[in-house]
C-alpha cells in the first residue's frame, strides 16, 4: 500500500508551511518565556525554585507524554491529534498569560506541555508521510530551519510585547497561530493512521509516566533522602515500563528501533546536546537584562545573530550530507559547539557572550536538522509518530533536564545564596562561565564519541535498517 507521495506537489509543501506555524510558535515560546522572566518575577515574586519549575515543568511533562501521544497519533490519526492539540494549546496559553500566581502559572505550563506534545510528533510524522526518502531530508532541514527561525525572532516579538504590554502577552502569542494551523489542516494535510495498531495500552502510559516524573521530582530535589527514592522508584518504573514493551503485540514503544545504529546515536546526541543548550540559553538570556541592564527588545537584538547562524547552518546540512557522511557532520557540528561553549567559559564581557553563543549555535544548527532526519528516516512508516516522539522526547527532556541540573549548578555559583535577581554582576557571569565549561567537556566528549560510532560507512539517511510493515491507512487532505 502507498504510503508516501511519489513525488511532492503543491499541496504538499503547502502543508508544510501549515506545519511550520506550531513549529515556529514552539521556536518563540523557547525564547519570549527567558526574556519575560526579569518582568513575570517582578510581578509574581516566585521563589527561585518556583522559577526554575515555571521554565521547565513545559519540558517535563511534555517529554514525559511524547511518546504516549506520538503513538496516540499512529492509531487515530495524526492529523486529527494535531488539530486537537493545537486547540488544547491556546485554551492552556491564555490560562497562563492571565496566571495570578506562580503556582497557577506552573500548573498552566505543564498543560502545556501535555499539549505540547501532541504537536512535535505529529508534524514529523505528517512529514514522513508527505514526502518521499529523496525529498524529506529538505523537508525536515526546513522543518528545523523553521524551529530557528521561530528562536530568532521569538526575542524581537517577545521584547516587543514586553515593552508594551505585560508579561502574560508572550503565552498569548499561540492563540493565532494554533487558529491557523486548526483551520487549514483538514484541507492542507493528510490524514494518517496504522490500521493494525490495535488499542492504547493504558498501562504503558502509567509505567512510562511514573518512569519520568519521579526522576524529575529527584533531580529537583538536588539528592537528599525523598529525591533518591524518587529516582530509584522512576528507574524500577522505568525497567517494568521495557519489560512490557517486550512482551506486547503492540507496544506503546516499539524497542526494535532501538536495533538501528542511528537512531540510537542521533538520540543520544539530541539529548546530551539539547542538555546543555537548555543550561545555558537560561543564563545567557538572563545575562542579557540583569548584567548588562538591556530591555528585552534591546537583549532580543543582542541575540539575533546567533539565531541567524542557526537557521543558515541548519539549511546548510542537507548540501553537506550530500558531499560527507552523517557521522563526519555531527561530529564536527558537536566539536564546533564544543568551541562556542568553550569561548562562554571564557567570557567576561558581551562581545564575548555573543561571539561564543554564535559559535554555539552554528554547531546546532546541522545537529537538530541531521539528528532529526536520522531518527525518523529509519524508522517504519507506520511507526512514524513514535519515532517522531522519541526524537522529541530527547531534545525536550534534554532541554528541560539542563535547565534543571545546569539550572541549579549555575544558580548556586551565581546567588551565593542570595535570590538571583540580586547576584552581583561578577557572580552572575561567574555562574554562566560554570555552566558553559561543564556544556563545553559534555559535547567535546560527544563529538569523539559520535565520530566514533558513526564511521564513513554508515548507512545514509532513510536506509532499510528498520523493521518495515504494510499496515497503513492514508487519506488525503479534504477527507476526513
Amino acid at each position: 500500500m502507498e504510503t508516501t507521495v511519489s513525488r511532492a506537489g503543491a499541496r504538499e509543501w503547502l502543508g508544510l508551511a501549515v506545519l511550520a506555524f506550531p513549529t515556529l510558535l514552539l521556536g518563540m515560546d523557547a525564547t519570549v518565556l527567558y526574556l519575560a522572566m526579569p518582568r513575570l518575577a517582578a510581578d509574581l515574586r516566585p521563589t527561585d525554585t518556583e522559577m526554575l519549575w515555571i521554565v521547565d515543568s513545559y519540558g517535563f511533562l511534555i517529554a514525559g507524554f511524547l511518546v504516549t501521544m506520538g503513538t496516540l497519533g499512529d492509531r487515530i490519526g495524526r492529523r486529527k491529534l494535531l488539530m486537537i492539540g493545537g486547540t488544547a494549546f491556546a485554551a492552556a496559553s491564555v490560562l497562563a498569560a492571565f496566571a495570578p500566581d506562580p503556582l497557577l502559572l506552573i500548573l498552566a505550563r505543564g498543560l502545556l506541555g501535555v499539549a505540547g506534545a501532541t504537536l512535535g510528533p505529529s508534524t514529523l510524522a505528517l512529514i514522513s508521510t508527505m514526502f518521499p526518502a529523496a525529498q524529506r531530508g529538505t523537508a525536515i532541514a526546513l522543518w528545523a530551519t523553521c524551529f530557528s527561525a521561530g528562536i530568532a525572532v521569538g526575542p524581537i516579538v517577545g521584547g516587543l510585547l514586553l515593552e508594551w504590554f505585560w508579561w502574560g502577552a508572550v503565552f498569548l502569542l499561540a492563540v493565532p497561530f494554533m487558529a491557523v494551523l486548526v483551520l487549514s489542516a483538514p484541507a492542507l494535510l493528510p490524514e494518517f493512521r496504522d490500521t493494525e495498531a490495535g488499542k492504547l495500552d493504558l498501562t504503558s502510559v502509567f509505567l512510562a509516566l511514573a518512569a519520568v516524573l519521579p526522576v524529575i521530582y529527584g533531580i529537583k530535589q538536588h539528592g537528599g533522602v525523598a529525591g533518591s527514592i524518587a529516582i530509584v522508584a522512576g528507574l524500577g518504573f522505568g525497567v517494568l515500563f521495557v519489560a512490557r514493551q517486550r512482551k506486547l503485540t503492540h507496544p506503546l514503544l516499539d524497542l526494535r528501533m532501538f536495533g538501528s545504529h542511528s537512531f540510537s546515536v542521533a538520540l543520544m546526541t539530541q539529548l546530551f546536546t539539547m542538555t546543555a543548550i537548555g543550561g545555558v540559553y537560561l543564563f545567557v538570556t538572563q545575562y542579557m537584562q540583569l548584567v548588562q541592564d538591556f530591555s528585552p527588545f534591546v537583549a532580543g537584538l543582542w541575540l539575533m545573530p546567533s539565531a541567524l547562524v542557526l537557521v543558515v547552518s541548519s539549511m546548510a546540512t542537507p548540501k553537506l550530507t550530500s558531499r560527507f557522511a552523517p557521522g563526519y557532520v555531527v561530529g564536527v557540528a558537536l566539536m564546533l559547539a564544543a568551541i562556542g561553549f568553550a569561548v562562554l567559559a571564557l567570557a567576561a564581557g558581551l562581545a564575548a557572550v555573543v561571539a561564543g553563543f554564535s559559535l554555539l549555535y552554528l554547531g546546532v544548527g546541522p545537529i537538530m536538522a541531521l539528528g532529526t532526519d536520522l531518527v525518523i528516516g529509519t524508522a517504519p512508516p507506520e511507526k512514524a509518530g513514535s519515532a517522531a516522539a522519541m526524537s522529541e522526547t530527547a531534545m525536550e527532556f534534554g532541554i528541560a533536564l539542563g535547565v534543571g541540573v545546569l539550572g541549579v549548578i549555575g544558580t548556586a555559583v551565581a546567588t551565593d545564596g542570595q535570590p538571583l535577581l540580586e547576584a552581583t554582576a561578577t557572580r552572575f557571569t561567574a555562574g554562566l562561565n560554570v555552566v558553559a565549561l561543564i556544556c563545553a567537556v559534555v559535547t567535546a566528549l560527544l563529538s569523539v564519541l559520535v565520530l566514533r560510532l558513526l564511521s564513513p560507512r554508515a548507512k545514509a539517511i532513510g536506509s532499510d535498517d528498520a523493521i518495515r510493515t504494510d499496515h497503513v491507512s492514508v487519506r488525503p487532505p479534504g477527507r476526513r
